[in-house]
This record gives C-alpha cells, structure tokens and sequence, in this order.
C-alpha cells in the first residue's frame, strides 16, 4: 500500500495523474459538486478522489482511461484531530463501510506538541484496528505545526502503529500546508515503509513536481486538473 518516490524526470501525464488524490473537502461543498469531481476525477485519470465521509457512498467508474479503478478516500477526525480515538475508530469504520478504499486520519497535533508520542502511536493505532489492513491508512501529522524533531517522532509513531502513509496536513491548519522541507524529513524517516503524501497549498506544475522530487509519493490535490493542463501545455 506504500511507496517510495522517484523523482519527477521524466513523469508523463498519466504518471503524474496517478500520483493525485483529487480532493473536495470544503465543508459547503454539495453533493452535485462531489459528482462532479468524481467524473472530472475519472476523466483525468487521478488515483483517488477524496471527500467528506457524509459523501459515502460513491459511484465510481469502473475503470479510468488507462484501465485502473478510481478509488475513494475520506477523512476522519478531520480537520482538528482533537476527537476521542474511539470516535475516530468509529468514524473511520462507517466510511470502510460505506466503500472508502482509503482513510485520512488527523493525529492529535497537541499530544505531538507536549510530546506525549505514546498517546499519539495509541490514537493511530486504534484507528488502524477500525481499518482493515486490505485499506490504507494516511495518517496527517500537520508538519507546518510541528518542529523538524516532532515531524520525526510523528513519523515513526506512524510506522510504528501500522499505517500505510504519512500525510503532511489537512489543508485547514492557519500554520499552513505542505512544504518540500518537511516531505523530505518524513521521506527519509519512514525510509520507504510507508508513503508520503504532500497536501496543502500544492496549486502548481512546479509545486507538485517539487514535492515529488523531496520523497511525495501522493499528492492531495483541488487543482488537480489545472496542473495537469500545465503539463498538457508543455508537450
């Protein structure tokens, strides 16, 4: 379910398109507009979209324009983090059972603040047990709230409980989004065990192709399909 980046020489339309969860989380988003990500989704060939769990069920294609299923991806705990890790767990076995292939989990970034990393492994953990391990589970440390020392310990805290991924942030956090600075730490700390996925203020060509090339191996996108046309534009 993880992986490791390789750079971005040389990354085609369909490459990069499959490093993107297409994303719509703004809470005054409507069921109309969450359809119509699914289709500009599967149009363009991302490898998941991703909603608010109150959007589950999805109808997903069967298959997008290279032959790969489209998956879905939710949130829980979203985007504060500051919920009981039961009502995470809970939260996080509704979207599994409502057809999530993927869930994005936020730790409590203030237990990472106080350094209380055996709380924070046990959050994860309780989480992971609701998620079977046949679906991944992105685990969102809000690295522009962390120092570089927190984002290590909120990485192997992460490996540690069984995740599949380490995210960067929610997009929501006034401290701000991804940075190539912390995907490179959370990189070379989990060392290929788990993937890494940038999100957060990734609205450009270059944005992208940058978090790709310090360890990205997912992107958490909303204009998802405006860098894609950059691309287009270059060919």
């Amino acid at each position: 379910m993880s992986g490791t980046g390789s750079g971005s020489t040389g990354l085609d339309r369909a490459g990069l398109a499959r490093f993107i969860d297409h994303t719509l989380l703004k809470p005054e988003a409507t069921r109309a507009d969450v359809d119509a990500l699914v289709a500009e989704g599967a149009a363009l060939g991302v490898y998941a979209v991703c909603v608010s769990p109150s959007f589950l069920p999805l109808t997903v294609p069967d298959a997008g324009p290279e032959g790969t299923a489209l998956q879905v991806a939710t949130v829980c705990g979203f985007p504060s983090g500051k919920h009981h890790s039961a009502i995470k767990a809970a939260e996080a076995a509704r979207s599994v059972a409502d057809g999530a292939d993927e869930v994005d989990m936020v730790i409590d970034v203030g237990a990472a603040k106080a350094g209380a990393w055996e709380y924070v492994q046990l959050d994860i953990e309780t989480v992971r047990a609701a998620v079977p391990a046949d679906r991944v589970l992105k685990v969102i440390i809000e690295s522009a709230a962390l120092t570089d020392h927190e984002i290590v310990e909120a990485c192997r805290a992460s490996v540690a409980a069984g995740a599949d991924f380490v995210k960067t942030s929610t997009g929501f956090h006034p401290a701000g989004g991804a940075s190539a600075r912390a995907v490179s730490i959370m990189s070379e700390t989990v060392g290929g065990r788990l993937g890494v996925k940038a999100s957060g203020g990734i609205r450009t060509l270059a944005d992208a192709l940058t978090m790709i090339d310090h360890g990205a191996t997912r992107l958490g996108m909303s204009s998802g399909a405006a860098v894609l046309a950059e691309l287009d534009a270059l060919a």
